[in-house]
């Protein structure tokens, strides 16, 4: 008669709680082993062969054929007040004769913007074609001192134009 290994009872720790048999621990540690190995495997990056599966994404968007007439810009509005008399209505090179060179000078599609400052105010200048072509001329003027703070258009002007 042949006798297999004795089967050790799980051994109890001081809490209560069993720890697993020799056996159960060799078991545990293979599975464990087991496992860590296919994860790493999963981890390695390697793609399987075969056939690629149709690609789902859908077709590049493309523009309309046609494209719509560009709509008239309105006409600007033409800022009145007193003491801008010579700014408003002068193209960009009347605004540098009188002015000096602008500080900024930035064009966006056909209006333009230009700007001084000197110690007294910040002066910007907006200058924009006129509905029936030609060269922009000044529509509208802003000033404000370094802080932001408003200041009369006419007395900016005053202050910066050349003597």
């Amino acid at each position: 008669m042949l006798r297999s290994a004795p089967m050790l009872a799980p051994a109890r720790s001081g809490f209560g709680v069993s720890r697993p048999s020799r056996r159960e621990g060799a078991w545990r540690g293979l599975a464990l082993a087991a496992l860590g190995a296919a994860l790493v495997a999963g981890c390695s990056g390697a793609v399987p062969s075969g056939p690629k599966a149709p690609s789902r994404l859908p077709p590049p968007k493309r523009p309309p054929a046609h494209l719509p007439a560009p709509q008239p810009r309105p006409a600007p509005t033409i800022q009145v007040a007193p003491g801008l008399q010579g700014v408003i209505g002068a193209d960009g090179d009347a605004l540098v004769r009188q002015f000096g060179p602008p500080r900024l000078d930035i064009k966006e599609e056909d209006a333009r913007k230009l700007q001084w400052s000197g110690a007294a105010c910040i002066l910007d200048v907006y200058l924009y074609p006129p509905q029936s072509g030609g060269r922009p001329t000044a529509t509208y003027v802003d000033a404000r001192r370094g802080d932001g703070r408003e200041v009369d258009r006419a007395a900016c002007i005053a202050a910066l134009k050349r003597p």
